[in-house]
């Protein structure tokens, strides 16, 4: 660690991470060492001079022995590997059970300073536990996945090298932390990394939000407000941000006022522009501004935008005006032979399933990935994003005064991330909660959440997620400051398996009936619905392709017909790695012969290798016939 003396304060721009300070010549190069070549960013969105750290090289460390070895210094070889990647993809037999359970594993690389100055290290991902270091000296740690963070060093010019050590054991003592696995614990660096160097100023966390006067798009006008985070890292001065926002031939400017700003000050900048005969987003016309704000040629900001409005009325909400209602699948970040390490082509391949379905929506419980949901806002499918702790169904594990703190941070930061995305239309706070709360620390949490979402971004909903086995009879204070409730209704699944066609629409109808008592004004989806499927089980028996095809065209048909429901999602778009030993959990109890795939969660649509099955086309022809939105 650095004397006092030559530590430089470090801004940390993201949830959790706890910041050591380094300074810093270039290290002796290790073997192998050169800077890797410059590569292009994947994720389109973000400040400019951004540098896109591809190869690495990566060791795993089983024993844990690297750091007494000095790995953090950079001095040991490996496999070639380019990021974002996990460590292993083996999810089954004995090495999966490995993987699953965790390791350690390094990563290095290095990069060429053209100046010397600040230079920022963001990182969009780490499984688990991540610490880093630049030419040997500690820069910073960050515990959690799927939220991004941001680490800092002054630097001199030439070449420096980056370490990494990722450390993913314990995925018990991870769900204890608010990460509960209900996926396979793949350990790595499974985001982009990026360096970019830091100038006189610099221009963070844009927002936009956009009204429409009467008779937009045709002839009328979007108002938009746009605002930005301007910090000055030079002498006090005057400083006066400047952008446009183009689509087509059109090109609005974007003139914010001076700002007086102290050294090491930062403000926001906030201006209106107005936006006439605006090409507005939707799912059938995914129209996209391309925003670009600049401070002179010290720094920029660039990211593709919709305009949008969503409001509610009750249980019903509104899309630039007119009714909305979401048909789709649930997804997760997990491809055969990358896992949740996306690769651009894995991001094209979930669109094109949810195209094939016919879906104007998706979810996710965790936060996505850039690069995704970049994909999906050019495709005009609508996100309902889960941005909070991942519990198992009814737990909450955040009780804590540190782990309340961190849940909620947590929570922040990814809505801060993700917010020009104009397919996110709400942001889910808790993943399948029970009754009332588990506890007085889960009401608080989802009240303090909701009241700050609403004060900085009135564009999204505030949600809450449902395990609709355990629904409250009445709604109590956890739901008071939210604007909708999804509810998950696996009715002929884990319920009922054996009933009959009449008996399940019959009970999918009461539960549609409480839910609307219990939650009146609030807007009303169904979150999770379906059952396993595969070949193991022959047709039209309980795990076969032909009794999900079946069970789901009930559910869709159930739905369809009820006004104040506002949508359906399908769990899950395709089948998906979870931990190597489950067999299927409480299914066994109510279908004891049901034939299961070891390790793997098979209610996809579509399989994990990618074949679609023949769900999808049934799913495909029902949501044809809905409203279009």
């Amino acid at each position: 660690m650095l004397s006092t003396n030559h530590r430089r304060r470090t801004l940390v721009l993201a949830a959790s991470a706890t910041v050591l300070l380094a300074g810093g010549a270039a290290a002796q190069s290790p073997a192998g060492a050169g800077s890797e070549p410059a590569a292009q960013p994947l994720i389109r969105e973000g400040a400019g001079g951004r540098v896109r750290l591809a190869r690495w090289i990566v060791r795993t460390d089983p024993a844990g022995h690297g750091s007494a070895l000095g790995w953090q210094r950079g001095g040991f070889s490996g496999a070639t590997v380019s990021v974002p990647s996990v460590v292993s993809a083996a999810f089954k037999g004995a090495a999966g059970a490995r993987n699953y359970e965790g390791s350690i594993a390094w990563y290095r690389t290095r990069f060429s300073a053209a100046n010397a100055g600040i230079y920022a290290l963001r990182f969009q991902s780490a499984n688990f536990h991540a610490s880093v270091w630049v030419d040997g000296h500690a820069l910073g740690s960050h515990r959690g996945s799927y939220v991004p963070f941001e680490l800092r060093s002054r630097l001199a010019a030439g070449a420096h090298t980056v370490v990494v050590r990722v450390d993913w054991r314990g995925p018990g003592e991870q769900a204890k932390e608010g990460f509960h696995r209900t996926w396979f614990n793949w350990g790595g660096l499974n985001g982009e990394v990026e360096e970019r160097a830091i100038s006189e100023s610099e221009l963070s966390g844009p927002t936009i939000q956009t009204s429409l006067s009467p008779g937009a798009p045709a002839g009328g006008a979007a108002t938009v407000k746009v605002s930005v985070v301007v910090h000055n890292y030079g002498p006090q001065r005057t400083v006066t941000p400047e952008g446009t926002l183009a689509h087509g031939e059109q090109s609005i400017p974007v003139a914010f006022g001076a700002l007086e700003l102290a050294h090491g000050a930062s403000a926001t900048a906030t201006t209106i522009v107005e936006v006439p005969s605006p090409a507005l987003w939707s799912p059938s016309s995914p129209s996209l501004y391309q925003l670009t704000i600049l401070i002179g040629s010290e720094s920029s900001y660039s990211a593709a935008v919709g305009l949008r409005t969503l409001s509610r009325q009750g249980s019903r909400m509104y899309l630039n005006g007119h009714r909305l209602t979401l048909h789709g699948a649930s997804i997760q970040e997990d491809a055969l032979g990358s896992g949740d390490a996306l690769t651009p082509a894995a991001e094209d391949v979930i669109v094109g399933e949810l195209k094939a379905i016919g879906a104007n929506a998706a979810r996710a419980q965790h936060p996505l990935d850039p690069g995704l949901l970049e994909r999906l806002d050019a495709a005009g499918i609508l996100v309902w994003q889960g941005i909070g702790p991942v519990e198992g169904a009814g737990n909450w594990y955040s009780s804590t005064p540190r782990l309340l703190a961190e849940a909620e941070q947590q929570a922040r930061s990814a809505a801060a991330a993700a917010q020009l995305h104009p397919s996110i239309i709400a942001w889910n706070l808790v993943d399948e909660a029970a009754r009332n709360g588990r506890d007085s620390a889960e009401v608080r949490y989802v009240r303090s959440l909701a009241r700050w979402l609403h004060a900085r971004d009135p564009t999204r909903l505030v949600a809450v997620d449902v395990w609709g086995k355990h629904p409250p009879s009445h709604a109590g204070a956890l739901y008071s400051e939210a604007d909708a409730i999804a509810e998950t209704d696996y009715t002929g699944w884990y319920e009922s398996p054996h009933s009959s066609a009449q008996q399940l629409t019959a009970q999918m109808r009461r539960r549609l009936a409480a839910m609307r008592r219990t939650f009146a004004g609030k807007v009303l989806l169904i979150s999770e619905f379906g059952a396993e499927s595969n070949t193991l089980n022959a047709n039209p028996s309980a795990g076969s392709y032909a009794f999900q095809a079946r069970l789901l065209a009930a559910h869709i048909a159930v739905y369809q017909a009820d006004p104040q429901l506002s949508g359906m999602l399908v769990w899950v778009l395709r089948d998906y790695a979870l931990n190597p030993s489950f067999r299927g959990g409480s299914i066994h109890g109510v279908l004891p012969h049901v034939k299961l795939i070891e390790g793997l969660n098979q209610k996809g649509l579509f399989t994990y290798a990618g074949d679609a099955k023949p769900a999808v086309a049934v799913v495909r022809r029902m949501f044809a016939a809905l409203a279009p939105s």
